[in-house]
């Protein structure tokens, strides 16, 4: 894995002050929309509200890249941790070539501007965004945890304690509510898009696929559309957008992406996984509803040693995993079911379900109770942990930093 050395970048600067070095990507402009929030929306978490002061210019010489910690767009970006100079902050840089990248420049130009249209604790924030020569720069927040997919290949290979779940699922509800109020189908709710801070404040991203049902001033009551670039996201798709009938879908179809968020975080892997796209539509049109294995739903998940099951030893020994000695809570599988319902007029919207019995153990509980539930993994805000050996390969830094897995990608 090769590392941009901001330092040689900064004094080759130096010496052609005449030529610009970066400029501002045009969305940038557009900084008004972020100030007419409401009064009644929430209020940014201490963590958030710290960086307010700081101002992060688009001057690639203001930020030193360290370490690649992951990909996005399907590989087509690299993220990296990054330090800006002018605070000695750390915070995390995506950047793509647009040389070699094979979408349309208006498909994450398009990211860019709705994201600055938003503002909520819960939905990840961008600093700024710049090119410099052939490479688009975006700066964000470091969520020094990962995302929830990480965090699963890190240790919890298995599935997140039930307590953990709830924190995050309570936030990317509310970051569902929010975006739901103003028009906006997300398309794309996974354990990838999901991404914890130090503090444990839950950030919900990957809003490149998401729909504006607001068009031409007025909103539509259903939609046709299809994510051009959602081959990462068919898992997690409804029956309904995956039917593409004359019936449409409308923002409920991310209440059953939730569902198989919670599946994913519980079980260790996204359901249908396992299975062809073909399969996986015809199992989803026909009602399937994923389940969250535990000791009450054992007798789902194993299957006679005539069956067509490839796992090893015999059926006691398959049922005696973490999975069926663990037991879910029967309001977290009811939860699990009702977002999951095949009938979109019987699967509640976001609002209903934060008002679910669900959540009553958490309910006096704030953010910063996640990062205890979460060890031994460790956030990752030292610098002095990472390899600075240039000519290490990826796959080195994964294996020294141990406390979080980069096999899947950050997804901003």
């Amino acid at each position: 894995m090769s590392l941009l050395n901001c330092a040689r970048a900064a004094n080759e600067n130096k010496t052609s002050k005449k030529k610009p070095e970066s400029k501002p990507l045009d969305a940038q402009n557009d900084k008004s929309l972020k100030q007419k929030n409401s009064k009644s929306d929430q209020k940014v978490s201490n963590e958030m509200s710290n960086q307010v002061g700081i101002q992060y210019l688009p001057i690639c010489h203001h930020y030193e890249l360290s370490v690649v910690i992951g990909k996005g767009h399907s590989g087509s970006s690299s993220i990296f941790l990054a330090k800006h100079l002018p605070t000695a902050s750390l915070i995390a840089i995506k950047k793509i070539n647009v040389e070699v990248w094979d979408r349309e420049l208006s498909y994450i130009q398009n990211e860019i501007i709705l994201t600055q249209q938003l503002s909520h604790p819960n939905i990840l924030q961008l600093h700024c965004s710049f090119v410099k020569g052939h490479e688009l720069w975006i700066v964000m927040p470091l969520m020094a945890f990962g995302s929830c997919r990480d965090l699963i290949h890190a240790y919890f290979n298995s599935g997140l304690p039930e307590q953990a779940i709830l924190f995050i699922l309570r936030d990317v509800l509310l970051a569902v509510e929010y975006i739901h109020q103003r028009g906006i189908i997300h398309r794309g709710i996974k354990a990838s898009h999901v991404l914890i801070s130090k503090n444990g404040q839950v950030c919900l991203t990957g809003l490149h696929n998401s729909y504006n049902t607001i068009q031409n001033g007025k909103k539509l009551r259903k939609v046709h559309d299809f994510p051009i670039h959602s081959v990462d996201c068919l898992q997690s798709f409804s029956p309904e957008l995956l039917h593409q009938n004359l019936a449409g879908y409308n923002f409920k179809s991310d209440i059953y992406s939730i569902g198989i968020l919670i599946c994913e975080l519980a079980n260790g892997q996204s359901p249908f996984s396992d299975m062809p796209a073909t399969q996986m539509l015809l199992e989803k049109l026909n009602g399937t509803k994923p389940k969250l294995a535990d000791s009450t739903t054992v007798g789902d998940f194993i299957i006679d040693d005539d069956g067509n099951d490839d796992q090893p030893g015999t059926t006691q020994e398959r049922a005696d995993v973490i999975f069926f000695k663990r037991t879910f809570s029967q309001n977290l599988h009811e939860f699990t079911s009702e977002c999951l319902e095949l009938d979109v007029v019987k699967r509640p919207s976001a609002t209903q379900l934060l008002n679910h019995s669900v959540f009553k153990s958490i309910k006096n509980r704030p953010s910063s109770s996640l990062p205890s539930l979460l060890q031994p993994v460790t956030p990752l805000t030292d610098l002095a942990k990472v390899p600075r050996d240039l000519s290490a390969e990826e796959e080195d830094f994964t294996r020294k930093m141990s406390e979080v897995s980069m096999q899947e990608d950050w997804t901003f």
